[in-house]
């Protein structure tokens, strides 16, 4: 077997390596079983260090395609993993008044304690993000901008970081203007200012069903009730039955994750996005759109958003840079079409302006031009991650585990059957010291009690790989107990 090496642009010598020999595997040139070329021998080929080859067959180990064997090489494992069936789409469900999320709130903190093995919270792991370079530069702003820094600005935020997300949402599809983009505190903060922009109390707001539990945080807080409309794991929301809501004049607007959703992982094509704003200007119905996982797409270009086919101004559009740059920073945005003026009014009046520092220096890691290759590195990275948990759950889940199969974002949506309870496995995990998401987090009505979401933003690891096997252990020990 011939190996040819291709060159990619911002790929490492081995991680090319390694694409062409996945690529052999999934061509079915190189079968399970088969043995690889050896080590000394690749690396004649390739004219490559023996090292590249050695990290590229490393890389291929943890993502689960290939095995080493004592005095014998490499082969590729006759264990391929199939993916498992994807999770049913939602049925229908009445609407709920109030949306009580207490148990989130509990479950939220557990989450996030960072002495346990966090595969709950969807957060990407330090390590993938620029941290170091963060750092330099806000600190060369703070040197050098200090009057700045420590000054009021507008409300809706610096010109410098507003002109570069208005550049930026031109991959989105979207053409604004930076007058047009308010700087929030995350896109909690963009979410929220949005829908208060956009209801009252008592008001019913279609979503996702699954939805982020962040959602259903916010509603609560503004004391809106929520319509949890029929969502499939592939392509997000039921038009159908949003249109039926619409007529039936039951909502006062909408709130959408549209690409790789959280928790499903699903994302629109172009022409559903083109329909649900059709549907919205119709009826003259607002929609808020999270599109905070748009930027971490697997293949291809980046999905456009629902805004990119805004005609009419009735997309509040919310994002930030704390999946692909820093949570903590907590710098995001919002384009609020014909509700600008409310969306800077209410900004005002909540907290006046976003830090400063901050702005400015997202501002200037976006201007340097190193933004789309550290999302090159970024997606590859997540990509494996998810690979290789997937495989994983693969191995030691039930057989009858439904997964999802996203195609972007760093989250796993996990269906078990029906007499699962996943609050159970959650406390049994908390036991071996595991978080996870329980599926009735993402559902005000208290639904997906045999559902889970787990986080593969982390890099995949050793601890990783046995926290997984034990979820997995533990899942069928409880469906033992049930079916006796």
């Amino acid at each position: 077997m011939k190996v040819k090496l291709v060159e990619a642009e911002d790929k490492n010598l081995y991680e090319q390596v390694a694409d062409r020999i996945r690529a052999l595997i999934a061509e079915g040139t190189l079968k399970p079983g088969d043995r690889l070329p050896s080590v000394r021998k690749l690396h004649e080929q390739l004219s490559v260090s023996i090292s590249t080859v050695l990290e590229a067959y490393r890389l291929l180990e943890d993502q689960g395609l290939i095995g080493a064997r004592p005095q014998s090489g490499y082969f590729v494992k006759r264990t391929l993993f199939t993916v498992p069936d994807e999770p049913r789409q939602s049925v229908f469900f009445k609407p709920i008044e109030p949306v009580d999320v207490s148990l989130a709130f509990w479950i939220t903190n557990a989450m996030r304690d960072p002495d346990r093995i966090r595969l709950g919270a969807a957060v990407p792991g330090l390590e993938l993000l620029p941290i170091a370079t963060l750092n330099r530069l806000m600190g060369q702003i703070i040197r050098s901008q200090s009057e700045i820094v420590h000054s009021y600005q507008l409300p809706r935020g610096c010109e410098a970081l507003r002109h570069e997300v208005a550049k930026r949402l031109m991959e989105a599809g979207c053409s604004v203007t930076p007058d047009q983009v308010i700087i929030t505190n995350g896109t909690t903060e963009a979410i929220s200012l949005s829908l208060r922009a956009v209801t009252k109390p008592g008001d019913t707001i279609a979503i996702e069903s699954p939805t982020y539990y962040g959602f259903l945080e916010i509603l609560e807080s503004l004391h809106l009730k929520a319509l949890e409309l029929p969502t499939h794991p592939k392509d997000g929301i039921s038009l159908e039955h949003l249109e039926t809501a619409l007529q039936k004049r039951q909502i006062a607007a909408c709130a959408l994750v549209s690409n790789f959703s959280n928790p499903l992982g699903s994302c629109m094509g172009d022409l559903k996005k083109k329909q649900l704003v059709g549907l919205l200007n119709q009826y003259h119905i607002p929609l808020v759109e999270d599109d905070l996982y748009g930027d971490l797409h697997f293949e291809g270009s980046r999905p456009k958003a629902i805004k990119a086919f805004d005609t009419e101004g009735w997309v509040l559009y919310c994002a930030s840079c704390s999946k692909t740059l820093s949570p903590g920073l907590r710098v995001g945005w919002c384009v609020a079409g014909r509700y600008q003026v409310q969306v800077e009014r209410l900004k005002m009046g909540m907290n006046f302006m976003t830090s400063v520092a901050p702005q400015l220096t997202v501002a200037a890691f976006l201007a340097n031009g190193g933004y789309d290759r550290h999302l090159r590195q970024m997606r590859r990275a997540l990509q494996s991650q998810l690979t290789c948990m997937t495989q994983t759950i693969c191995e030691v889940f039930p057989t009858e585990t439904k997964l999802s199969r996203p195609t972007g974002g760093f989250v796993l949506w996990l269906e078990l059957p029906d007499e699962f309870d996943a609050m159970t496995l959650y406390e049994d995990a908390l036991e071996h010291n595991i978080s996870i998401a329980p599926g009735i987090m993402f559902s005000p009505s208290g639904n997906y009690q045999n559902c889970l979401r787990l986080n593969g933003g982390t890099p995949w690891s050793e601890k990783i790989y046995q926290a997984i096997q034990t979820l997995g252990y533990l899942t069928k020990q409880q469906l033992a107990k049930k079916r006796v």
